[in-house]
């Protein structure tokens, strides 16, 4: 860490994806190298290329809403709220806070949009007569920080967050410098992501989609899977922390961004973008990248992207790379976009608390040329200080955050 800097730690995690309900199924399945990736059941597949996603099982809100306010949930919404509430109580940051010094800064792409499509179907099919007026309301991409904020009556500074897949990753970012500011005691932070028809058509129009569970760093990988959920996390100055009696997690200590400025689905081939961010990561972190011994990698399984990521990690790391073990959470978890850098950064999270590596599950034949410890296919026990957690976004949206072990 920076010596100016303030240390900054995570009291509260919570989450709801494809391989859990909570952190603690999470990170049960997550050790055992499950695959969540399975036919879609959401909504109509028929016609599209690929038919499979990492798709949550389980949406029921969260008990004790008003029905008023569950008739007007997005599926995003119900992530965001089941996930909050199990962060904040880990935290136990109720009772300890004023409000208004509780900040919000959430990641998300497409917001409310499912529920949207599903009224524009009724309207167009005549099953209602008029468009209602709450599927409209929940679809922008701010209205599941704004629940949030009702529900749990944050009045701090709020902040929604869309740089396509590294949204939530920034959140972290912001959250970090809230803290460092001065600007909040708290922050509630992290991102929210739903299946829709929108995103699953376009992914597949893109011919991005692969027709199996995505094979992050494969010599055969062919494309990504989607996915969808929520990861929530309670960040607060370490001082702050200790006078509660909190139970520290990990230590948030930096993140750094970048932008390609090439292309609007591709990376720039030299991974300029990427390398960037880990620079700048690691230099406001304070620390050398020998001092790195685990990378979360964005590795969504395309032939591109991992090739480019994978080249950018040696560019950055040199002969560290021999001690480096990375690997990707999207054959797991499949790709949530807007939520991707908070469930990875979870991911890291529990790798650094637990002493484990995550594996790269569905790999089975390692790209030679990607030249890293990829941990394939099982995890590993290790004992790692500092990792990073990369989110790179289509438009070229690049972060990375750097995670260290409590």
């Amino acid at each position: 860490m920076a010596p100016s800097a303030q240390q900054v730690v995570v009291t509260g995690l919570g989450t709801v994806n494809a391989l859990g309900s909570s952190v603690a199924e999470f990170a049960v399945a997550l050790r055992a190298g499950t695959s969540a990736i399975a036919p879609l059941t959401l909504f109509d597949t028929t016609g599209h290329r690929s038919r499979i996603a990492a798709e949550v099982r389980d949406d029921a809100p969260p008990p004790g809403l008003a029905a008023s306010l569950r008739r007007r949930l997005s599926r995003s919404d119900v992530f965001a709220l089941r996930a909050t509430a199990e962060a904040l109580a880990a935290s136990g940051l109720a009772g300890s806070t004023a409000p208004e010094r509780i900040g919000l800064a959430l990641g998300g792409t497409t917001g409310g949009m499912l529920r949207a499509e599903e009224c524009l179907r009724a309207r167009t099919e005549g099953r209602i007569r008029r468009y209602l007026p709450d599927p409209i309301l929940g679809s922008p991409i701010s209205a599941s920080a704004d629940v949030l904020a009702n529900v749990f009556d944050f009045t701090g500074p709020r902040l929604s967050l869309s740089t396509a897949c590294s949204s939530s990753a920034n959140a972290l970012g912001v959250a970090l410098d809230w803290i460092r500011l001065g600007r909040a005691d708290a922050v509630v932070t992290g991102g929210t992501e739903s299946l829709c028809r929108m995103t699953f058509a376009g992914f597949n129009a893109l011919h991005a989609l692969s027709l199996e569970p995505c094979r992050p760093f494969d010599r055969r990988r062919s494309g990504l899977s989607l996915g969808e959920g929520a990861a929530i996390f309670v960040v607060e100055s370490a001082e702050r922390a200790a006078r509660r009696g909190a139970r520290v997690h990990a230590e948030l200590l930096a993140s750094g961004s970048s932008a390609d400025a090439h292309h609007l689905t591709a990376p720039h081939p030299d991974g300029i973008g990427a390398v960037l961010a880990m620079h700048r990561a690691l230099a406001s972190a304070g620390l050398r990248p020998d001092e790195i011994g685990y990378i979360n990698a964005h590795g969504t399984g395309t032939p591109l992207n991992d090739a480019v990521e994978a080249g950018a990690i040696r560019t950055v790391f040199g002969d560290a790379t021999a001690h480096l073990a990375v690997s990707s959470t999207k054959g797991a978890v499949g790709h949530t976009l807007g939520a991707a850098g908070a469930i990875e950064a979870l991911a890291t999270i529990l790798a650094l608390r637990d002493g484990f590596l995550p594996p790269t599950v569905n790999l089975e034949d390692p790209d030679p040329a990607c030249g890293l410890d990829l941990v394939p296919g099982r995890s590993r026990a290790a004992s790692v200080r500092y990792a990073l957690s990369n989110s790179y976004g289509f438009g070229g949206n690049n972060t990375s955050v750097v995670i260290g072990r409590a």
